[in-house]
């Protein structure tokens, strides 16, 4: 098994998004986890909208702008 190192602050950021565009897409084909869910972390944060569908498709906006802003610096 091979190990992946992510370094820095922006890309520790991306990475812990991109976590939680994993666990949201888990809770829509119904599994579920102990404590709070992903969806309503997302919800949180991001102050969005919607039921689990719309707000993983607002979510990987989000992410695609994240990326998009990284790729630039």
């Amino acid at each position: 098994m091979q190990a992946t190192i992510i370094t820095g602050e922006d890309n520790i950021g991306l990475a812990k998004l991109c976590v939680l565009k994993s666990a949201l897409k888990l809770e829509i084909v119904g599994l579920k986890r102990r404590g709070r869910s992903a969806y309503s972390m997302i919800k949180a944060t991001f102050g969005l909208k919607g039921n689990k569908q719309s707000v993983l498709e607002q979510f990987e906006k989000i992410i695609e702008e994240k990326m998009k802003e990284l790729s630039k610096k």
